[in-house]
């Protein structure tokens, strides 16, 4: 079982995965929880200590399951309550938490809610949504996705009405205004909470209360809801943890830890870019002045950090400047454009790059925060850009280079999307048994970058302090927790780079590289001098002098 601490979370290491792209164990194409038990013992292995699932609800599955239509059942096609219950005991049977998606802001049209809002203006769930006789109100709320909407509303032909939506049309937004679909939300929280799981990703969390006159995001009421929703979970389930998707400005995403009081964790949505924006610039200013611009979060919450997830790279919290820079150099090809942002894996964006992709590792792992691993990202697996929306980079696990990436055992043609099949990232070449095998495998990398971040909490829970050095293509800084020091050293730029820093606070200390336990020479009063290859990086304790 995982150990009682209700800071926990500050030592995660976070797996995101979907329960249908993951392993099918019936061998009908689509993933299941009996397939996931079954690679619980890879996920432990790999490492990581807590698993987030996408959403498995009752769904029509348009949004690939965030368009709930039964918050309290599970598509039959992943299981049943009891398999879902086995996954959980199973899960923490071998030190892991598991997170589950909560999507408060909306539900399916198929939800049953909504069919009886649409009945008349008299039924009893008309006001858990949010209707208009004009489709102009709220004008000042952008629209999310540009791509395929034109208008935040949507008519009703049953209700004769519009109904508002933030994001597709077949999803509309409930309405927290109405005090019945807050207490329901609570209900489905404590129906989920009993079933052991340890904390919910909060979907779309910005956009739950309308203002007119307003851009309709971050309002007073969302905090106020949210301050109501974790009370009630503490008081019952004290080590259970909600984690925001706030995708906001820096100022916008702080209020969601509220004092302490609100959400434990909340995504670093202003980083990840600026991470991808650093390593193609080679220069670490972008990093250096999205974090100054950080505000200080309560001692009892936590970044999420992540390099890529189940959705677009999103642009939305850049400049129009820097957005435009992104998508020149990372989205030749059209198709990989989507929203505000470029549906691409890890690997692609780094063209297959090795030193690339260890080196933005390196910067996850090492950053203040709880890093998140998207599923295949410790293999490198690649995406298919030419699926639509964001379905190229939900495909199947690859598990072998056996039929259907050894996913699945059924025809190729009843799998839920189809495996990756091109020369450079197909699952012939690149699946998780080749590199279980092969010791100098990115998997065993990151196995290995893994096991060595559990051993400091300093990654955790510790200061960061950066340390200024002349070469720009170089970022450096000092992780400090109780008597752990730690100095993290990364070259942003594709050739090599000299690095001179002032460590004359930590004289006659002695650097020792985490890899491979080399001491390096002490450090005295000049200036300490380093090296760096390509794309490379030094993670460093700096133990104390003997008598200090």
């Amino acid at each position: 079982m995982p150990e009682k601490d209700p800071l926990w979370f500050k030592d995660a290491v976070i797996y995101e995965l979907h329960v249908r792209a993951f392993y099918d164990s019936n061998g009908d194409g689509i993933g299941d929880f009996n397939g996931l038990i079954q690679k619980l013992d890879y996920l432990q292995d790999l490492g990581v200590n807590c698993l987030w699932l996408l959403p498995f609800y009752q769904s029509p599955l348009k949004d690939d399951g965030y368009d709930i239509s039964d918050y309290k059942k599970i598509l039959p096609s992943y299981g049943n309550m009891s398999d879902f219950r086995r996954f959980v005991k199973a899960a923490h049977s071998r030190g892991m938490r598991v997170l589950i998606e909560l999507v408060l802001n909306h539900t399916s049209d198929q939800h049953e809610w909504f069919k009886q809002a649409r009945e008349s203006k008299t039924s009893k769930r008309r006001d858990y949504y949010v209707w208009s006789e004009r489709a102009d109100r709220y004008q000042e709320a952008r629209i999310i996705f540009l791509d395929t909407e034109k208008s935040n509303w949507a008519w009703d032909p049953a209700a004769q009405s519009h109904y508002w939506h933030r994001f597709f049309s077949h999803q509309p937004d409930l309405n927290f205004e109405n005090p019945r679909v807050r207490k329901d939300m609570q209900e489905i929280l404590e129906f989920w909470l009993k079933t052991g799981v340890d904390g919910f990703r909060l979907d779309a969390v910005p956009y739950l209360f309308e203002r007119d006159g307003t851009s309709c995001e971050n309002l007073p009421e969302t905090h106020a809801f949210l301050k109501e929703l974790r009370a009630a979970m503490d008081a019952k389930y004290p080590d259970r943890i909600f984690l925001a998707e706030a995708n906001q400005w820096p100022a916008d995403v702080r209020p969601y830890f509220g004092n302490g009081d609100e959400c434990h964790m909340a995504f670093h949505f202003p980083l990840m870019p600026r991470i991808f924006m650093a390593i193609r610039k080679e220069d670490a200013a972008p990093v250096l002045d999205i974090v100054k611009k950080m505000p200080a979060i309560p001692d009892n919450c936590q970044w999420a950090l992540f390099l890529r997830n189940h959705d677009e790279l999103t642009l939305e919290m850049v400049t129009q400047e820097e957005r435009d820079y992104m998508v020149r150099e990372y989205a030749a090809d059209a198709k990989a454009k989507l929203n505000l942002g470029i549906r691409r894996r890890l690997a692609p964006l780094m063209s297959g790059g090795r030193r690339a992709m260890e080196l933005l590792n390196s910067l996850l792992f090492s950053m203040p925060g709880s890093p998140v691993i998207y599923y295949g990202d410790e293999l490198g697996m690649g995406d298919n850009i030419y699926l639509g929306d964001r379905n190229g980079v939900r495909t199947p696990m690859q598990w072998s280079g056996d039929r259907n990436a050894g996913f699945s055992a059924a025809d190729t043609a009843q799998l839920f999307l189809p495996v990756i099949e091109d020369p450079v990232y197909g699952y012939q070449s690149v699946n998780a048994e080749a590199q279980k095998r092969t010791p100098t495998s990115f998997f065993h990398w990151t196995r290995r970058l893994l096991a060595i971040r559990k051993q400091y909490q300093a990654f955790g829970r510790g200061t960061m302090e950066f340390l200024p050095c002349t070469n720009s293509k170089i970022i450096a800084y000092v992780r400090a927790y109780e008597k752990q020091v730690l100095l993290i050293v990364n070259n942003l730029s594709r050739y090599s780079q000299p690095a001179e820093f002032d460590l004359n606070a930590y004289k006659d200390y002695v650097p020792v590289e985490l890899f491979g336990s080399v001491r390096f020479p002490t450090i005295g009063e000049l200036p300490y001098f380093l090296t760096l290859g390509p794309h490379s990086f030094y993670w460093f304790r700096l133990e104390p002098p003997a008598n200090g």
